[in-house]
């Protein structure tokens, strides 16, 4: 099966990250996620974040380190995800094609139900944020 390249942003601001919910009609549906999305033919991984960024959320990143990446077999698809340490840099934020955004805590993970491939990179945001904040 042929692994399909996903980027993903961790954006933080005021110790919250920014969590998005996809829309009912697309696959995992309402489940909430990293904005992000494809890495598209002759892209980097970086362009794609930063043009997912703004077809998404109206906003520019600076695209920084990678936090962590993760392969994941979906029934449908397996995924390459690789989420980078992001930071908005223009522009305010608009919900251009989520259900809903939120800034949550590292702390209020388990309330929000996300995509099975964030699971292991929320494991490591709690393991290296909750224990800073304790």
């Amino acid at each position: 099966m042929k692994i399909l390249e996903v980027v993903a942003a961790l954006i933080w601001q005021d110790g919250k990250f920014l969590i998005c919910q996809r829309p009912s009609h697309k696959a995992r549906g309402l489940l909430w996620e990293f904005v992000g999305g494809k890495v598209e033919n002759g892209e980097t991984k970086e362009q794609a974040l930063i043009r997912e960024c703004r077809e998404e959320l109206a906003v520019t990143v600076a695209v920084r380190n990678v936090f962590m990446d993760v392969v994941h077999e979906y029934p449908d698809l397996t995924i390459h995800l690789t989420l980078f340490n992001a930071e908005i840099v223009a522009g305010t934020l608009q919900m251009l094609e989520h259900n809903d955004i939120r800034w949550i805590s590292p702390v209020e993970i388990a309330d929000y139900e996300f995509c099975p491939a964030d699971e292991e990179i929320l494991k490591e945001i709690i393991i290296r944020y909750v224990s800073e904040v304790n």
